[in-house]
């Protein structure tokens, strides 16, 4: 199982060199991947009582693609994944073009999550369309799918029209692997028919996901894939627990076959990007 961590967005701060630090000294303790949220913009009042007021103006998000453009020429060998980049309200060829050239620049380094979203704003503001983008996004991974691994692409799809034409230069994977971010039950199904992993909802613990594990393995196989040979991303969050909890949650998550185990310290209370790095020290000194 692939051990990596959440960069813990909304609390590192604008500081390059602090950033940089950060995620040099997460490559040296031996995490394998980052990851990192994608939001563009944010309401001043939050849009609800529940997990999404977390998402406000008064909280910071880095823009994924930029931000690790920045961390590839900085580290060597982690991989970068966002978890999650909300492709329908994005433009596809766009996409595809920028995560080209952030996997050659950091030496084929990328791992591409992608979601649907949940808050209408950024679409509206972004002039994409809400309602239709579950549906949008399967088009949009088999475009970009396309643009990677050939020179030049005719396509013509129900929202997108290309004519013999290409992304120079192309990525060093060929093609970028993709994972879906879903937390219900057809978007796991979509990760399971098409997508080359799944990131799980961070917020649901061992004992709750095997339904969904389920569902994604089950909606692969009956599209004629093999749901054990994909990829499965689960979340330890570090919170108030300590390293027995941690070990006996990471161990829960290897039994039920997931492939990635991704720490998450962002809001546990923590005062300093210090305290993030000591603890995801004790953490990879627990479950190495």
């Amino acid at each position: 199982m692939q051990i990596g961590i959440s960069i813990p967005t909304t609390e590192i701060g604008t500081d390059p060199v602090a950033i940089r630090d950060f995620a040099q000294a997460i490559e040296e303790m031996g995490y394998e991947h980052l990851t990192l949220i994608d939001h563009v913009l944010q309401s001043g009042t939050a849009v609800a009582d529940d997990w999404r007021s977390f998402y406000t103006r008064a909280n910071m998000f880095h823009e994924p693609l930029i931000f690790y453009a920045y961390l590839a020429a900085l580290t060597t060998r982690i991989e970068l994944c966002t978890a999650i980049l909300i492709l329908p309200q994005r433009a596809t060829v766009l996409v595809a073009k920028q995560a080209a050239e952030l996997d050659l620049l950091s030496g084929g380094r990328l791992r591409l999550g992608v979601g649907i979203g949940w808050n209408k704003l950024e679409f509206d503001a972004m002039d994409q369309n809400f309602h239709n983008r579950g549906r949008r996004v399967g088009e949009q991974i088999d475009v970009m799918r396309k643009l990677w691994t050939n020179e030049l692409v005719t396509f013509k799809g129900e929202w997108h029209n290309i004519e013999d034409s290409g992304i120079n230069p192309l990525p060093v994977q060929r093609p970028i692997p993709v994972w879906i971010g879903a937390f219900i039950e057809p978007a796991i199904e979509r990760a399971g028919r098409i997508a080359d992993g799944w990131l799980a909802n961070p917020r649901v613990p061992p004992a709750q996901s095997q339904a969904h594990f389920d569902i994604f393995r089950e909606a692969a196989n009956a599209a004629g894939r093999d749901g054990d040979a994909l990829g499965i991303d689960v979340t330890v969050m570090t919170g108030d627990t300590g390293p027995q909890a941690w070990a006996a949650e990471a161990d829960a998550w290897k039994a039920m076959g997931a492939t990635h185990l991704t720490v998450r310290t962002m809001a546990s209370g923590l005062d300093s990007i210090d305290q993030h790095i000591e603890t995801l020290r004790k953490f990879r000194q627990t479950y190495p």
